[in-house]
């Protein structure tokens, strides 16, 4: 029941999945170095990550309620355990913090409400399948599905216009398949036939836990309706170039794309009347879906609705519903074989429709101003850092390289939590109505969405809430986005060894101010506007440092048979190792203004901030989780990025003695160096 957009900014963290059990301690906050997760039978320059983290890899499994383990995963859980705190201090008098206070906890209560959800059974439900079923014509149809919040073949969303970076714009992308890729319809491989199998079967249970007559025939039209629809997919890899994806269309060229979408009366309902331009991401996909329109049976469309509509509430239905739900799309797609707890379960769900009133209250509890200040200082050593780079930088040419510093000084950075929030005091929250909430929350956001057509971009407007576990750069208004949750240990900490600060709060910070001139930021200038700024000559420099790059990580094969995709991966990787570089830069003028550190537990400063980096990336991920990400994550694996990123280091090499004799070992000709 959550609609579907299009996000093309870039995230930092690979495992952007259900949070996961504690993988061991924080590192004391003197050195920073975690010594009871270090193997030190590895030699470091064979496989540093292994040396880092081998045998805490050794002894650690995935709990059979995750998809992963690891750093990231830790904070994961701290921020839920925070969160659930402040629910159970609201559920004595919720009211006293306010509407906000009382709506976050009736919301959590009508998820936990488990006796109302059983006794309503598909009873909010029904009038919206009753109308699908009532459906004559493909007009109808098209009005079913811009009046009502489900899964449709494509997506529609507001963001911010590439071309004109004050104005937002409503894009239209692909969409309406529900496994992971378009792959999995119809690859060869055993984990495709396996998926698509099981993917068949749970449709029809679907239907069948639903009532539903003939559920077999339908679960077969549905299936094939959407292999038909994922035939006309763009790969993940090409959807990452913005030259290919940002296509402005009238409504006029929309009637010549796609004339089957009816679009004046679809666009209506859905309230885009009046738009002059439209961003539509995939054209071929869309005119390809209109084909459909023509030619796939209206029965088979209408079934196609129906399970996408009952599989989309699943979640706030009755626990068979719940049940068959988790066990397709958890445990087949990801190996997970048992749920979350539902307290746990409540909280997600509360953070992704009342995300911003969580956070007023996350960030007025656990986030101490003074964070802020300290974080802000650290960015601006990353800055300088990087200012540092451009200038001695010997393959840009100072057209390029004034122009990368104009964009580096125009970086706008967000730190623990916006300055302005979501107003919800319109929404309505029925502590027993799950579904009733979730629908009226998703059309509460699209009004937002719609309201913000007519208005300037909002600078002030954050891409996430407080109490997430991420960090972003958006390459529309070239900003970077840290919020409350990631800024702890091990990621960050005031009181820590200011080595283990730089590798790791000090990378991540690199790596998102990065994503500016990595292969897809580059194309974006100060202002966030789509504008190619690069001579031609330092274009095709970088070009050919970047393809570099990729050799080695189309090298690496994480699973048997699978290879990383560097064309897939290519601007995260590029943030991996410039952001390590940053930092590296950064770390070495404090040095240079502050003295050598101390020796702690063994280790040199050096030595400690780049264990910082290969303690960030600490983790175990599910091998059928693990190959989604392969085929459809730009991230690649977590051992990968430390030992191929740390491998194009020169100060690695330095600080553990890495000789031609080691696995890791590059000759200092053949190495990246990038920023």
């Amino acid at each position: 029941m959550t609609r579907s957009f299009l996000v093309f900014s870039a995230a930092f963290v690979a495992l952007t999945i259900p949070a996961a059990t504690h993988a061991g301690p924080p590192p004391p906050a003197g050195s920073g170095v975690d010594l009871a997760a270090m193997d030190k039978n590895v030699d470091p320059g064979d496989d540093f990550y292994k040396y880092v983290n081998g045998t805490w890899l050794a002894n650690a499994q995935i709990p059979p309620d995750r998809g992963s383990i690891g750093i990231w995963t830790n904070l994961m859980d701290s921020a839920d355990e925070e969160i659930l705190a402040i629910l159970a201090d609201l559920a004595p008098a919720p009211g006293k913090q306010g509407p906000t206070g009382q709506k976050v906890y009736d919301f959590y209560s009508s998820f936990m409400d488990t006796d109302t959800i059983e006794a309503n059974g598909l009873k909010s439900l029904k009038p919206l399948l009753a109308e699908i079923d009532a459906v004559s014509n493909r007009r109808a149809l098209m009005a079913v599905m811009a009046k009502h919040e489900m899964p449709r073949p494509i997506t529609v969303g507001v963001l911010n216009d590439p071309g004109d970076a004050s104005h937002y714009i409503a894009a239209i992308a692909q969409g309406g398949i529900t496994l992971p890729s378009a792959e999995y319809y119809s690859g060869s491989a055993e984990s495709h036939v396996k998926a698509r199998a099981a993917y068949r079967a749970y449709i029809e249970q679907m239907f069948t836990l639903a009532g539903i007559s003939d559920a077999a025939k339908r679960a077969d039209r549905v299936i094939a309706l959407e292999t038909a629809v994922a035939a006309a997919h763009w790969e993940p890899a090409r959807m990452r170039d913005i030259r290919q994806i940002y296509n402005v269309m009238s409504v006029d060229d929309l009637r010549t794309l796609a004339p089957q979408f009816g679009w004046d009366g679809w666009l209506g309902g859905l309230g885009l009347t009046g738009q002059k331009k439209f961003w539509v991401a995939h054209p071929s996909a869309i005119t390809a879906v209109g084909g459909l329109l023509d030619t796939v049976p209206l029965e088979s469309w209408k079934d196609y609705l129906t399970f996408q509509t009952i599989d989309g509430a699943a979640d706030y239905l009755p626990e068979r519903f719940e049940n068959a739900h988790f066990a397709f799309h958890s445990t087949v797609l990801n190996g997970v074989t048992t749920a979350r707890p539902r307290s746990i379960r409540g909280m997600a769900q509360l953070n992704s429709f009342l995300g911003d009133a969580v956070g007023q209250l996350y960030a007025k509890r656990y986030f101490p101003p003074d964070a802020r200040t300290q974080m802000a200082e650290l960015i601006g050593n990353l800055e300088s850092a990087l200012a540092e780079r451009f200038r001695s930088n010997p393959w840009m040419d100072e057209p390029t390289r004034k122009e990368a510093l104009t964009k580096l000084s125009l970086f706008e950075p967000h730190i623990g939590y916006p300055d302005q929030w979501i107003d919800y005091s319109s929404l309505t929250i029925d502590p027993k109505d799950l579904l009733g909430n979730v629908v009226r929350s998703v059309n509460f956001g699209w009004k937002e969405d719609l309201a913000r057509l007519a208005k300037p971009v909002d600078r002030n407007r954050w891409p996430t809430t407080p109490q997430t576990v991420n960090a972003f750069y958006q390459a529309t208004t070239n900003q970077i986005t840290f919020p409350a949750a990631v800024l702890r240990p091990p990621m960050f900490d005031p009181r820590a060894d200011p080595a283990t600060n730089y590798g790791a709060a000090g990378a991540v910070i690199g790596h998102e101010i990065g994503h500016g001139f990595d292969d897809g930021g580059r194309r974006y200038d100060g202002t966030g506007a789509l504008r190619d700024w690069w001579t031609p000559a330092a274009s095709a420099k970088f070009d050919a440092i970047a393809a570099k790059l990729g050799a080695q990580y189309a090298a690496q094969e994480p699973l048997p048979g699978v290879h990383i995709n560097p064309a897939l991966t290519m601007g995260e990787n590029i943030g991996d190792l410039g952001g390590l570089e940053m930092a590296w830069t950064a770390w070495r003028r404090y040095v240079a203004k502050n003295g050598e550190p101390p020796v702690i537990d063994g280790f040199t400063g050096d030595q400690r901030f780049f264990f910082a980096w290969a303690q960030v990336w600490r983790g175990l991920v599910r091998d059928d989780l693990q190959r989604q990400f392969l085929a459809t994550d730009g991230h690649s694996p977590n051992y990968v990025r430390v030992n191929v990123v740390l491998a194009n280091i020169d100060g690695w090499y330095d600080a553990f003695k890495v000789t031609p004799d080691d696995d890791l070992y590059i000759a200092p000709e053949n190495r990246v160096r990038i920023w």
